[in-house]
C-alpha cells in the first residue's frame, strides 16, 4: 500500500536513518519507537509528505491517503467547534452546497422545460452520492467523536480559540480520524488525554479500518494496538513482528546472539592464531634439530646447501 525506498536522511556526518526501506501494508498497526533524537518524528513527516527525505522515496497507491498528528498540532480557527471538525468533510459539505444550489435552481426553471429535466438528473447524481458518502449520519459522527475526546454538547458552539493547547490538538485529533485517511500517523496522540478520553481512543483505533503508526511513550497503548514494531537507532532500522512488549524481549535476545556470535567469532580466531603460532613454533624448532648423519643443524645444511 505504502512502501518506503531506501530513506536516508543525515546532518554532517550524523546520520539520523541511512538506507532504510519497509512497507506499510493495509490494517497495520506499527509502533515506532527509538530514544529521543533518533529521527521518529522526522520519518513520519517524511511519510506524510511533510518533509523529502534527503535519498530515497515515498511510493503508494493512487488511492492511498495520508493524515499525520503532529505533537504540537494546534487548529488555527474563528469558527465554532462544530464548525470546525465538521470542516473535515469538505467533499461532502460540496455535495452538498451544489444539490442545494441546484433545488433553488429547480424551483425557478419551467417543469415542461429540457433543463428542468437535466437538473432532476443532477439532483439524483449527488444525491446518489451523498449516500455513498453517508452524509446523513455526519452529525452523529462529529458528535460521536468530540464526545469520545472529551468535548461536551455546550462546547459545540464555543470559539476554537477558547480552547487551550490540549484541547486543541483533541480537536486537531478529531478532525483526522473522521477524514478517515488510510494511512493514519499518529506522533503522541495521547499527550493531553484524560483516562476516559484515552480508552475511547484506544478502542476507535483498534476498530480503525486503515493502517496506523504510532509514536507514544505510553507503553500500554502501543502493548494494547500495535502488532509490529520499527524500531529506529544508530541510523539504522529493525523490525519486530509483535507490541512493544515482545520488541523489548526480542530486542535482549537479538542482542545475545550477536554476542554469542561475536565471541564464537573471537574464539574461532584465537583457535586459527594459536594453530598458526604453533605451526611457526613447530618448524622453526624443526630447522634447529642437528642432523644425525653429520651432527650439523637444520639450519648448517641449509646454509651448506646455498653455498
Amino acid at each position: 500500500m505504502l512502501a518506503l525506498n531506501n530513506l536516508t536522511v543525515n546532518f554532517g556526518e550524523r546520520y539520523l536513518f541511512d538506507d532504510i526501506s519497509f512497507t506499510v501494508n493495509p490494517h497495520d498497526r506499527i509502533g515506532l519507537v527509538g530514544s529521543n533524537g533518533a529521527g521518529k518524528s522526522t520519518l513520519m513527516k517524511i511519510i506524510a509528505g511533510i518533509d523529502p527525505p534527503m535519498e530515497g522515496s515515498i511510493s503508494k497507491a493512487r488511492f492511498v491517503s495520508v493524515g499525520y498528528l503532529p505533537q504540537d498540532a494546534v487548529v488555527d480557527s474563528d469558527a465554532s467547534l462544530y464548525t470546525e471538525v465538521e470542516s473535515a468533510f469538505e467533499d461532502v459539505l460540496m455535495i452538498e452546497q451544489e444539490l442545494n444550489e441546484a433545488y433553488e435552481k429547480l424551483a425557478v426553471t419551467d417543469h415542461t422545460s429540457e433543463e428542468y429535466m437535466e437538473l432532476l438528473e443532477i439532483i439524483g447524481e449527488l444525491q446518489h452520492k451523498q449516500e455513498e458518502a453517508d452524509a446523513f449520519r455526519l452529525k452523529s459522527k462529529i458528535e460521536t467523536v468530540l464526545l469520545g475526546l472529551g468535548f461536551t454538547m455546550d462546547d459545540m458552539v464555543k470559539n476554537v480559540r477558547a480552547f487551550s493547547g490540549g484541547w486543541q490538538m483533541r480537536i486537531a485529533l478529531a478532525k483526522l480520524l473522521l477524514k478517515e485517511p488510510s494511512v493514519l500517523l499518529l506522533d503522541e496522540p495521547t499527550n493531553h488525554l484524560d483516562i476516559e478520553s484515552l480508552q475511547w481512543l484506544e478502542d476507535y483505533l483498534r476498530n480503525y479500518n486503515g493502517a496506523i503508526m504510532l509514536i507514544s511513550h505510553d507503553r500500554a497503548f502501543l502493548d494494547s494496538l500495535t502488532k509490529k514494531t520499527c524500531a529506529l537507532s544508530l541510523g539504522n532500522m529493525e523490525i519486530y513482528s509483535g507490541n512493544y512488549s515482545f520488541y523489548e524481549k526480542e530486542r535482549v535476545f537479538r542482542k545475545e546472539l550477536m554476542m554469542n556470535a561475536k565471541k564464537n567469532q573471537e574464539s574461532q580466531l584465537k583457535q586459527t592464531q594459536d594453530f598458526i603460532d604453533r605451526f611457526r613454533y613447530k618448524a622453526s624448532k624443526a630447522r634447529q634439530v642437528p642432523c644425525e648423519a653429520d651432527g650439523k643443524s637444520g639450519d648448517d645444511r641449509d646454509r651448506r646447501r646455498r653455498g
